[in-house]
Order: structure tokens, then C-alpha cells, then sequence
């Protein structure tokens, strides 16, 4: 990149079996880019490993949440997860937890980063690990209450989707890893060879605007 990021989002699944020597390697990978690195959990981290490692705010084993103001936007990392399994939760502490944050800076443009996205696919497989309807139907109570939210963003699905939510946008970002091909008939998860890729965001005259970038790697360098 031609710019040093002001700021690295990671939005989840940082180690694939949470073992210290994973994320270990993933603070050495970060460490070049010399900028703040913020964190949340996917399905495949433990959030305790995640104090150790990262400090994230926070008792080590509660929901890894919390919220920084990174000059002109302001972030908040909401855990989605369900310690042990694949699909995502939201119970009412966190969404209660969210709502006070909000309520807290209600000017500030604002980006949610979640894990497990807020938004139902259409297929299948994503949509069987993905959040449930309650906790859906609940979040979007609460950012429909909060017009400084400019963007929903997350991952969990290994694949560049968009949607509308509440009436903002999301955007699920590209895995750095490995992408899954979108089947509406399937209830297996299909892997293609894809590039992998991160989503860029940046603040422009008070709009947030987001670009996803492809990086070369093992997809396409034959």
C-alpha cells in the first residue's frame, strides 16, 4: 500500500486452533505494518488467549467489546461469538452494552465490527453457522436508534457479500486465508481459489467509504 493504515481492524478467526503459537505468529505479521492493531474474536479464537496476547479490554473469558475513537470515526468491536461452536449469539447484555456505547457518542461517524455478519445469505451452509433471528431482530432495534452508524463490517463467511441493515450498509470482508464459493443449493461449505484480500476504510468529508483489496498468494500465483 502506498499509505500506512491509521489503524488494522482483524475482524476474527486470528488463529485456527487458539493456540498460543498461532497467535504469537499473528502479532509478528502485524508488527511491519507499525500501526495500532485492534482484535475481536471469530469461532476458532478464545477470547482468553486473546487478553494474553493482544491486552483487549475486558475480563479475560467475558465478551471481548470495547470501543475507540480513532480521530474522525469511532469504532466498536462487538463479540459475536459462542464459545465452543460455529454460529454466532447476541444475547441482551451485549446488545445493552452496545446501545450504551452508542448512546455515548452520538455525533461521531461510527463503524460496528462483528464477526458473524448481521445479515441472512440465502445459503445454506453460511446461513446454518451464521446468527440467529432473535439476535438479529434485536440488534437492528438498536442500530435503527443511532444514525451515526455509517457501516457494519465482518467476516466469518470467506467472501466479499454486501447487504443493508437497519439502513446502513455491511460489508463482510475477504478471508486471508482460504474463500467459499456461494451455492443456494448446498448445505456444505465449497472452497474455491479465490485471492485473498482486506477491506480498506477511510473517512472522506464525514462519508465512510470502504474498498477490498485482492493480494496475490497461493489462489492465483500458478
Amino acid at each position: 500500500m502506498p499509505q500506512r493504515p491509521d489503524a488494522v481492524l482483524v475482524s476474527g478467526d486470528l488463529a485456527d486452533n487458539a493456540a498460543d503459537a498461532e497467535y504469537e505468529q499473528v502479532r509478528d505479521i502485524l508488527a511491519p505494518i507499525e500501526a495500532p492493531s485492534y482484535v475481536l474474536p471469530g469461532n476458532h479464537d478464545d477470547r482468553r488467549a486473546l487478553h494474553r496476547h493482544f491486552g483487549v479490554p475486558g475480563a479475560a473469558g467475558e465478551p471481548v467489546q470495547y470501543s475507540v475513537d480513532l480521530g474522525p470515526l469511532r469504532l466498536i468491536v462487538l463479540d459475536t461469538t459462542r464459545p465452543g461452536e460455529d454460529p454466532g449469539a447476541l444475547d441482551g447484555a451485549r446488545l445493552e452494552w452496545l446501545d450504551a456505547e452508542l448512546v455515548a457518542a452520538p455525533v461521531l461517524p461510527t463503524l460496528i465490527a462483528m464477526h458473524h455478519p448481521p445479515l441472512v445469505t440465502g445459503v445454506p451452509a453460511w446461513d446454518d453457522f451464521g446468527l440467529p433471528a432473535a439476535g438479529r431482530r434485536a440488534l437492528r432495534e438498536v442500530v435503527a436508534r443511532h444514525p451515526q452508524v455509517r457501516r457494519l463490517v465482518a467476516g466469518h463467511l470467506h467472501r466479499i457479500m454486501t447487504g443493508e441493515f437497519a439502513g446502513r450498509p455491511v460489508l463482510t470482508v475477504p478471508s486471508t486465508y482460504v474463500q467459499a464459493r456461494p451455492n443456494f443449493d448446498s448445505g456444505e461449505i465449497e472452497w474455491t481459489h479465490e485471492p485473498s484480500g482486506f477491506a480498506l476504510h477511510t473517512l472522506l468529508n464525514g462519508e465512510l467509504i470502504s474498498h477490498v483489496q485482492p493480494v496475490r498468494g497461493r489462489a492465483d500465483s500458478s
